[in-house]
C-alpha cells in the first residue's frame, strides 16, 4: 500500500486570464515540480476529490458527497470533454466500504464534471483519461453545507479503504482557496437565476454568457465587479492546518464564516478537507513535502498547491 495526495486550487481562467508575468512563471514552475512527483509516484489508481459549479449537480437533487462508476467531462471554459477512465468495480467496492462505516454516500452512473474536476487530471496526469480515477463529488457550492466533521469523516473512510489496497493510489484534491466568483446564490436569485441552479444551462449561447461573466470578473478585479476580494491570510492559516496533519483541525471551520472571510466558493475547500483526512487515515499520518502559494485576481482566487505523502 501506498498512498501520496496533490491538493491544487483550480481555475476556469487558466489560460484564459494571463496573470502578472513574474506570477505566471512561478506558477508553472509550481506545476512542473506537480507533474514531476507524480511522475515519480507513478500511481495506479487515482481519486480525485472535487466540486461542481452548476454543471453537474444542481438543486433538482444536491447531494454533499457523490461517488462516480461512470463519469465524464463536459469541456467547459478550456478543459477537455469526453469521458473518463473510471474502474467501476473499485468505485462500487470505494462506495460500498464508505457506507459501511456510516457514511452515507450517493452514486452515479452517468456523473458529469466540469474544470473542477477536469483541470487537475489534465494538469498532473496530461489528460483526463491517461489513469484509472474514481471521482469523489464534495459540494462546495451550494447550501445547505455538511459540517466540516462531516467531510472529515468521508475522507477518513476512503483513506481506510485506499490503505487495504495494493495499488499506488494519487488523491487529488481540487478547488479553493479563498475566492468569490459571480455565481448566483439561491436566497438572492430571480427566477431565471433559480431556473439555472435547479436544471443548469438550457442551451450553449447561455453558458457562453455566464462562462463570459466569469472571465470579465477576472479583468476587472473584485472592486469593480463587487466580489468578496481574495484572503492571503485565511488561505495560509488553511494550508497550514493541511500541513498540521491534524484533520481534526477542519472541524472549527463553519460555512458563514467561511462566506465572510473567504468568499462564496471558499467552500471548495472541502475537497481539501476530504483528502488530507483521507491520507491521515491512509498513512497513521502525513508530512506536506512541497507547497506553493500565490493571490491571482486574474483567476479571481487565492491559488495554492500542496504535495504531501
Amino acid at each position: 500500500m501506498s498512498v501520496s495526495l496533490l491538493a491544487l486550487s483550480h481555475s476556469p481562467l487558466l489560460g484564459i486570464n494571463d496573470p502578472q508575468p513574474d506570477v505566471a512563471s512561478d506558477l508553472e514552475k509550481a506545476f512542473e515540480e506537480a507533474r514531476a512527483r507524480v511522475a515519480e509516484f507513478d500511481p495506479d489508481l487515482v481519486i480525485v476529490f472535487a466540486p461542481d459549479h452548476f454543471n453537474g449537480f444542481f438543486y433538482t437533487l444536491m447531494s454533499q458527497f457523490c461517488i462516480g462508476y461512470e463519469a465524464e467531462s463536459m469541456g467547459d471554459y478550456t478543459s477537455t470533454a469526453g469521458p473518463l477512465t473510471v474502474p467501476e468495480e473499485l468505485a462500487e467496492e470505494l462506495a460500498q466500504f464508505v457506507i459501511d462505516r456510516g457514511v452515507d454516500v450517493a452514486i452515479s452512473r452517468e456523473m458529469l464534471i466540469d474544470h473542477g474536476g477536469a483541470q487537475p487530471l489534465e494538469i498532473l496526469l496530461g489528460g483526463i483519461d491517461t489513469k484509472p480515477v474514481i471521482p469523489v463529488f464534495v459540494n462546495g457550492v451550494a447550501r445547505p453545507f455538511a459540517p466540516m466533521s462531516r467531510i472529515r469523516e468521508l475522507g477518513e473512510a476512503i483513506g481506510e479503504w485506499a490503505k487495504g489496497r495494493e495499488e499506488r493510489v494519487l488523491l487529488i484534491a481540487s478547488g479553493g482557496l479563498s475566492h468569490d466568483p459571480p455565481l448566483p446564490r439561491w436566497a438572492e436569485a430571480t427566477e431565471q437565476q433559480k431556473d439555472f441552479l435547479l436544471h443548469g444551462h438550457p442551451d450553449q449561447a447561455d453558458r457562453d454568457a455566464r462562462e463570459a461573466r466569469v472571465i470579465a470578473a477576472g479583468k476587472m478585479g473584485s472592486a469593480a465587479a463587487e466580489i468578496i476580494d481574495i484572503n492571503p491570510q485565511w488561505d495560509r492559516a488553511f494550508m497550514e492546518d493541511c500541513a498540521s496533519a491534524e484533520p481534526q483541525r477542519f472541524d472549527a471551520y463553519t460555512a458563514d464564516a467561511m462566506d465572510t472571510e473567504a468568499g462564496h466558493s471558499s467552500h471548495e475547500v472541502r475537497t481539501w478537507v476530504a483528502a488530507f483526512s483521507a491520507l491521515a487515515a491512509a498513512n497513521g499520518g502525513y508530512r506536506v513535502d512541497y507547497e506553493f502559494y500565490r493571490p491571482i485576481p486574474e483567476f479571481v482566487a487565492g491559488f495554492g498547491l500542496m504535495s504531501a505523502r
